[in-house]
């Protein structure tokens, strides 16, 4: 078991699973990399030219930098394995770290847009900057280089867009009755279901939810009058 699935509460589950994009991963180690690729390179250079006078010198050396370079890069290999970076159908949450973990969470219901950065390279790849904004448009998370980030983005309004209708539902079955405006009643729930086929027409508009989607709730919200 992942250490972010030990932090899932009661009645909460994972919808969607991410990390870094595996480009993060390679810019992350480049130095790694290149000790690792520069002890190579000396090791063919020694070995083609025949220089055996420095041949000893050279294999410590290119020995020193192909472990250094392993090490290096398998370290950044490792705390990228160890990203997870989820939406589940209360929050987002991130974590991050090999033996120090550090997880931050946003509630679904506080976020109020998510901005989402491509250029041409993550498009092509699949990758992008998610940042996740509150009611105040400001930044309250933010995801850079997210693997399947459009797809972390929609499933995000998804769920919060089913919490919020789990919500208004649990208030129209918990509000007491009103025994002395019995006709009015009809009215306010008229004016619900205006309300959020509203919100399902901007979910829609946005991207959240297709027009297929849209279309099921809408039929379901028109048949409870």
């Amino acid at each position: 078991m992942r250490y972010a699935d030990t932090l899932m509460s009661e009645g909460e589950h994972v919808v969607l699973r991410s990390r870094q994009h595996w480009l993060a991963l390679l810019i992350e180690g480049r130095t790694g990399i290149g000790l690792f690729i520069l002890g190579l390179i000396v090791f063919i250079v020694v070995q083609w030219l025949k220089l055996t006078a420095i041949e000893g010198v050279a294999g410590w050396a290119t020995l020193a930098l192909v472990v250094v370079g392993a090490f290096l890069f398998g370290w950044k290999l490792w705390n990228w394995w160890a990203q997870d970076y989820l939406v589940t159908n209360r929050r987002i949450l991130k974590v991050e770290g090999v033996f120090n973990k550090r997880s931050a969470d946003s509630s679904l219901e506080k976020i109020n847009d998510a901005v989402l950065e491509q250029n041409v390279v993550g498009r092509l790849l699949g990758y992008g900057d998610l940042n996740i904004l509150t009611a105040a448009d400001q930044a309250i998370d933010e995801y850079r280089m997210l693997n399947h980030a459009p797809d972390f983005k929609r499933q995000m309004l998804n769920q919060k867009h089913q919490l919020e209708l789990e919500l208004e539902g649990g208030i129209q079955v918990t509000a007491p009755l009103r025994a002395a405006e019995p006709a009015a009643e009809p009215a306010a729930q008229a004016e619900e279901v205006t309300e959020t086929l509203a919100r399902l027409a901007d979910l829609r508009d946005r991207g959240a939810i297709t027009p297929e989607e849209y279309e099921t709730k809408k039929q379901e919200l028109l048949g409870r009058l």
